[in-house]
């Protein structure tokens, strides 16, 4: 049978409407075959000044964007799977996720955030998380260190994480294992050096400087995100900004010995009441690491995501989405948060209860906010010094790095009013 070429016409006309009105949804529940390079998809098409529908608790915290072929392309060159939806569909999953009986919501991605990691510009025999999840991932950075962020760069940025560093001038207390080591001695040489050519006679009083530059950061409305050591460090740091914690070896003159009671934790962001570690041969900080007695072994050491109102806890609900929540631990120089040296106010967001310490924790300072990861690397349980940096092509799917990854889309998020 014949049709008039008219309504072969009308037909084409209505299925390049409806190819036009598609749109692409890649799912971040077990069907996805790597959850990781997801994150890169919906930056990229941020960064395409498109939006992004980040659809909480729906099928993992799946994403949603309008259907091109170019999305639909890159979906494929980085081996992110998708699913192309037609209207009906797509209208019956908004409908679903804006149920008030379901725990879901809505949340839409505006315009992808100024990347920054603080790091050394130098090789370390160590590697970092984050850096490694956003390569892979294909998300853009700068990378700044202390001649920047004294220089006054952060504002230039919306989110800033801070790389595996000791803001309070002990080199990461390394040295009773690595004094002698050629890249302890070059590192301490640099750092030296770059606190001179600022203005500082030591390295503990440039890197409190910094630490406060990025307290500003934080309270001019800027995201940060630490991990391992550098996120109790830099409450530390703040804490003792009115005494001197470092020993002889680490800046030529004696620690106060009257610090720990001079410590001032109205400065702090997550952490009160610690004890210092005045120990200079100790690889620990303080009390707010669990490490040294820690009595957990590898075969049972997971930790727990809380379940957040994905309509009114918005901002937490938005930093635990994933498709497990039990997420296996992993070591580093700081593991985990003892839970009482946590703040009131602060949100944990993932623990192990059994052993009361805190994993991963969220909080606000002036106008911005900040979230705090133990640990060091989430898919090699004790990396140490010189060990290779994990190749995530064979963690596409790492529940652990995932939690990074959501820090990161963030502060691309469009601005609700907080309801609770």
């Amino acid at each position: 049978m014949r049709y008039p070429k008219y309504l072969l016409v009308f037909a084409l006309l209505l299925l390049s409407i409806a190819s036009k009105a598609a749109s692409i949804l890649i799912p971040m529940d077990d069907q996805q075959k790597d959850h990781l390079k997801s994150y890169g998809i919906a930056f990229w098409v941020l960064n395409n000044k498109e939006e992004v529908d980040w659809l909480l608790n729906y099928r993992g915290g799946s994403f949603m964007m309008i259907y091109n072929q170019r999305l639909e392309n890159e979906c494929k060159i980085r081996g992110v799977s998708y699913e192309v939806l037609p209207d009906a569909r797509v209208s019956a999953i908004i409908n679903q996720v804006s149920d008030p009986s379901v725990n879901m919501d809505l949340v839409k991605l505006e315009k992808a955030p100024k990347m920054a990691v603080y790091s050394p510009k130098t090789k370390l025999p160590w590697d970092d998380a984050v850096t490694l999840v956003l390569k892979y991932a294909e998300i853009p950075y700068d990378v700044v260190y202390d001649e920047e962020v004294i220089r006054g760069d952060l504002p230039k940025y919306d989110w800033l994480h801070l790389h595996h560093e000791d803001f309070t001038g002990q080199f990461s207390k390394f040295y009773q294992p690595f004094r002698s080591a050629p890249w302890y001695i070059e590192d301490v040489d640099q750092q030296e050096a770059m606190a001179h050519k600022l203005g500082f006679k030591k390295v503990s009083q440039m890197k409190l400087a910094v630490a406060q530059h990025i307290r500003d950061f934080c309270a001019g409305g800027g995201f940060l995100f630490a991990m391992c050591c550098g996120a109790d460090t830099f409450d530390i740091a703040l804490a003792a900004s009115g005494t001197d914690i470092c020993e002889s070896m680490f800046d030529g003159d004696s620690a106060d010995p009257d610090a720990q009671s001079k410590l001032d934790y109205t400065q702090t962001f997550a952490f009160q009441n610690f004890v210092l570690d005045q120990n200079p041969m100790s690889h620990q900080f303080s009390d707010i690491d669990v490490t040294r007695n820690r009595a957990v072994d590898r075969a049972h050491d997971f930790f727990t995501l809380f379940d957040f109102s994905a309509k009114w806890d918005v901002v937490p609900s938005m930093l635990t989405q994933n498709h497990d929540k039990v997420i296996k631990g992993f070591m580093g120089l700081t593991t985990a948060f003892r839970e009482s040296r946590i703040k009131p106010g602060v949100t944990i967001m993932g623990e192990m209860k059994t052993a009361n310490e805190a994993r991963y924790i969220h909080g606000e300072y002036g106008k911005g906010q900040w979230t705090f990861y133990g640990g060091h690397d989430p898919e090699d349980y004790q990396h140490q010094v010189g060990d290779p940096p994990t190749d995530l092509s064979l963690h596409p799917n790492s529940p652990g790095y995932r939690l990074i990854l959501n820090n990161v889309l963030f502060p691309a998020a469009k601005k609700k009013k907080q309801k609770t």
